[in-house]
């Protein structure tokens, strides 16, 4: 069914005016004068009957067009800020000086402005709109607008959701007309939380501008008002709520009438017209009803059906005609579970934080947000939420045609300054921001679900119980919960679905297997539970992203943290780092998912992200970059394996084995497809690095229902021929379809003692060691927990969890390591360039030594990958010439016996081959003296974040429901 739908890529808005009405419309697209009113004194000096003085293009900001104020250390910026280093520390001096300010926390904006501007524009008003009611339209303004006509207030309105719409028909005169905007984008009485994507400079940044539609629509004084699309597939009809405003003053007979039909499918289907007399006495509301025959189309994210449902009004005062999109589609909470049109489905999906680097604010263009969609579809994912905002109508426009389901939020993360539930003027605006949303959205399809907000503070249980009982009252199109919290927030309990942390990540503190789920969690859930912002691994900065930042942002952070690299002599291995940590964090993205698919009844993930957040410190957790683009280290392809609609799993119970071993991994199935995998049969294939086959196998045809982690068979296979250390592949495919998953796995030869007479082995920096170098030896140094002079870095198998700044320097600190995988070190251990499975027994809360008095172009052969803030040149491994002899140092604990460790053993016995042999003949030479003096001596780097407050995450009474102000 794939091919059958086209993706139409230009714009039908959520009520357009059809040819016949088109002439009833004026764009003020254009140049408008425009001034900056710095010191707000506009309204007392009444500009709105001056001429303003300079000119600036709507739709747009101000930021994107260069206006506003120069980038300063004082700079009032709109959102939290936990590390004020940056401001204080002695290294980062030179970022602070006029002209090279580099700020770290986000984006930079060209010029930066929050308070009043003004946007003033003449108009005439053609004659033939005599009699008609006439709006002014602003779509998507920030954040509050202020309306003159002719000199005259027309009102004042405050809405980060939906459009500004101000009746204007009693302002107006003939002829020329006078329409000035104010537009004032600070944080006033009505706080939704400086750290909200709706307003946070973290994300799209605080901007002040219009930057949609921007027209003036005459109607004719009996019109339709709003028109709401209720889809009931189970009867084969749509509810028809239909608002018609009077503006007569008197009763009017009115004729409407009304079908609908597809459009974006090969199929067609069509209602019949149905005419009906109404009549109107002011604001009426009517409940029609279209009933479909047995070729309806329904909507889902696999058949993206649409239709549009025409309307049309005539009466004495015209005609009137207005289209609505919608889809034929039932979504609904049963038995734990989310259902489309009656069917399971599991929800794979990412945040949207309004990442727009260009511009700064978000697109309200369909084609764009088709792209984004496009790309987020073909990593597998079929849902989006956005978080603590809501999109403009063109993201619903398109959600609908590619097939996507949307969860977007009232603009808020009411924390860090205001708080819910204890009668602050958010309390309300939340309410109307929701009916807002719902009135202007609420008929896409693709508007499946709806929260209140993100991680909130106040008295948020009782606030958030009576939001989720008035909407599941008011409207059944979608399901709701309270707001996306983290897993220390307290429970919602009236909330029809759940989206909390607690319930996600690695517990890659011990050895890495894939037999482990949620279920235990779980359980005490009986709605369905999806996991807030799983992932947030982090990944070394792209730094040839840095010249795609050409509109209104520049990346500042980016070019920071590239002259710290600089500045430590490692800028060449940028890109290097990238791949490895990138390689690193796709591992990690790989098994937290797997582990959640595997788990029954589990309904759901939201990745944080598939791209890159740009603040809150600069968040490098996406795959993609800000611009949706990917980083060279993984493909579409390779991700879609373990997040598409059909996943093989297996369960491993390690990734290590000894060729005495046998091989035991249980085999599953995710699928939540369009309806029942039938008579599958799965294929299983081992193979080594050079692609020949180990072994391989088939399980019996089967019937997968919609479900997590489904029983297949299990794969048992003898190791014992394997002869040496060998890295192999399981794939597991399901046959005849593009359905494939794989794992890496190591298997070692059983170890036997063996003694190595020409190296001194030593877990000290004792006088024999020194001898030994003296005298033209060899020496393998295991440092383990000998370190001083990096023992404040922490490494972890896992890499940086968001990043550090953030956190405020949480470990780990470490994001994967490069590795000189060629080196003859590693003839007898299998590895590639990055961390993989097989090194989690060395890495894991390995020290590292800080090799700050190394000489410049020092690598060693193991080398972790510092977070960026700091760029130290780190070592796990390193080989040197020493005086007259050869050392290889080693922070990781490496031993011929190691219970439990097998890796660290292989290493072992790998380097001391490699040490033996002929080969062994490091390049570098460096001192005795440098060498001693990691065990001696501290680090010079010093790290403090000069700021007391610190995340939700971080506080140990963020689980509190607080009611105090």
């Amino acid at each position: 069914m794939k091919n059958i739908f086209s993706l139409l890529l230009y714009g039908v808005f959520y009520v357009f005016i059809c040819p016949s009405y088109a002439q009833e419309k004026i764009s003020l697209r254009g140049k408008w004068h425009f001034q900056i009113d710095h010191s707000d004194l506009g309204v007392q000096q009444k500009w709105y009957s001056q001429k303003l003085n300079d000119e600036i293009n709507l739709p747009g900001s101000m930021t994107a067009q260069n206006k506003g104020e120069e980038i300063t250390l004082t700079t009032k910026w709109t959102g939290s800020i936990y590390d004020s280093s940056f401001y204080f520390s002695p290294a980062l001096e030179k970022f602070r000086q006029p002209g090279n300010i580099h700020i770290p926390f986000w984006l930079t904006p060209l010029k930066y402005y929050t308070g009043a501007a003004w946007y003033q524009k003449e108009v005439v008003i053609p004659q033939n709109w005599t009699n008609k009611q006439i709006t002014l339209f602003l779509e998507r303004t920030h954040i509050e607008t202020r309306v003159w006509v002719n000199s005259q207030e027309v009102g004042l309105q405050n809405s980060l959701v939906a459009p500004h719409i101000y009746d204007i028909t009693s302002y107006l005169q003939k002829g020329k007309n006078n329409i000035t905007i104010r537009v004032d984008n600070q944080i006033k009485e009505i706080n939704v939380g400086p750290d909200s994507h709706s307003i946070s400079d973290h994300t799209q940044g605080n901007w002040n501008g219009i930057i949609g539609k921007i027209a003036l629509e005459a109607l004719p004084k009996i019109h339709i008002d709003q028109i709401s699309v209720f889809p009931d597939i189970t009867n084969r009809k749509a509810i028809i709520k239909l608002a018609i405003k009077n503006r007569t003053g008197k009763k009017i007979t009115t004729s409407i009438s009304y079908s609908a039909e597809s459009f974006n499918s090969t199929k067609k289907d069509k209602t019949k017209l149905i005419k009906k007399s109404l009549d109107v006495l002011e604001t009426e509301t009517y409940e029609l009803q279209v009933p479909f025959s047995e070729g309806m189309l329904t909507w889902d994210e696999f058949d993206p059906a649409l239709y549009n449902l025409k309307i049309t009004l005539n009466s004495s005062f015209g005609k009137e005609e207005k289209v609505v999109q919608f889809g034929m589609r039932d979504f609904k909470v049963e038995n734990k579970q989310f259902k489309i049109n009656g069917r399971p489905v599991f929800l794979r999906g990412t945040l949207h934080n309004c990442e727009f680097p260009l511009t700064g604010y978000p697109s309200t263009d369909v084609e764009d947000w088709v792209k984004i969609y496009t790309k987020i579809k073909s990593f597998g994912l079929n849902h989006v939420r956005f978080h603590s905002w809501c999109p403009p109508e063109a993201a619903f426009i398109a959600a609908d045609r590619v097939g996507l389901y949307l969860q977007p939020e009232a603009p808020s993360w009411p924390n860090h300054g205001p708080k819910i539930g204890l009668g602050q003027p958010v309390d309300q605006y939340l309410y109307d921001e929701s009916e807002r949303m719902v009135k202007h959205y609420g008929n896409y399809a693709s508007f499946v679900m709806m929260s209140a907000g993100n991680e909130p503070a106040g008295n948020q249980v009782a606030y958030l119980n009576k939001y989720v009982d008035y909407w599941k009252a008011k409207d059944s199109r979608r399901v709701y919960t309270g707001m996306s919290v983290g897993g220390s927030w307290p429970v919602v309990p009236n909330a029809e679905f759940q989206v909390r942390g607690g319930l996600r990540g690695l517990q890659w503190n011990k050895m890495p297997e894939t037999y482990s789920d949620f279920s235990a969690q779980l359980a005490s859930f009986q709605v369905p539970f999806i996991a807030h912002e799983n992932g947030q691994y982090c990944v070394f900065p792209n730094f040839e992203e840095i010249s795609q930042y050409t509109g209104a942002y520049r990346a500042k952070n980016l070019e920071m943290f590239k002259q710290i690299l600089t500045d430590n002599h490692m800028s060449d291995q940028a890109k290097d780092f990238l791949m490895a940590s990138g390689k690193l964090q796709v591992l990690a993205y790989k098994h937290d998912i797997e582990r959640i698919l595997r788990t029954p009844d589990y309904c759901g993930f939201q990745l944080l992200g598939l791209q890159d957040f740009p603040g809150q410190g600069t968040a490098l957790v996406g795959v993609l970059n800000a611009f949706w683009q990917e980083k060279g280290y993984v493909t579409a392809d390779e991700y879609i394996k373990f997040s598409n609609e059909t996943v093989p799993l297996t369960k491993f119970p390690k990734f290590v084995f000894s060729n005495s071993e046998n091989l035991e991994v249980d085999v599953a199935l995710f699928h939540s497809g369009r309806s029942a995998l039938a008579h599958a049969i799965l294929d299983w294939v081992i193979r080594d690095e050079r692609g020949e086959i180990f072994s391989k196998g088939s399980f019996d045809p089967k019937t997968y229902p919609i479900a997590n982690g489904i029983p297949v068979g299990k794969i048992k296979q003898s190791l014992q021929n394997t002869q040496k250390p060998t890295k192999y592949k399981l794939e597991v495919t399901v046959r005849g379809t593009s359905f494939i998953n794989d794992w890496n796995f190591w298997v070692y030869p059983s170890t036997k003692e063996k003694t190595y007479s020409s190296v001194y082995y030593t877990t000290s920096w004792d006088e024999k060691a020194k001898k030994v170098l003296a005298e033209g030896g060899k020496v393998f140094l295991n440092a383990a927990g000998k370190v001083l002079k990096g023992k404040e870095v922490e490494m972890h198998f896992l890499p940086v969890f968001w990043n550090t700044s953030w956190f405020k320097m949480r470990p780990p600190h470490v994001t994967g390591m490069l590795i000189q995988h060629n080196h003859k070190a590693f003839a007898d251990f299998p590895t590639s360039y990055h961390s993989d499975l097989q090194w989690w027994d060395i890495q894991q809360k390995a020290q590292v030594m800080n090799l700050e008095d190394f000489p410049q172009d020092f690598k060693p052969i193991v080398q972790p990958i510092d977070t960026w803030f700091l760029s130290r040149r780190l070592g796990l491994i390193f080989e040197a010439k020493v005086g007259n002899g050869k050392i290889v140092v080693s922070s990781a604990d490496l031993q011929a016996n190691m219970n439990g460790k097998p890796s660290s053993v292989q290493l072992y016995h790998s380097i001391m081959e490699y040490m033996e042999s002929n080969a062994f003949d490091p390049k570098d030479t460096i001192r005795l003296e440098i060498i001693e003096d990691i065990f001696q001596t501290a680090s010079r780097t010093k790290v403090s974040n000069y700021t007391h407050d610190s995340p939700d995450e971080l506080k140990p009474n963020s689980n509190q429901n607080k009611v105090n102000e």
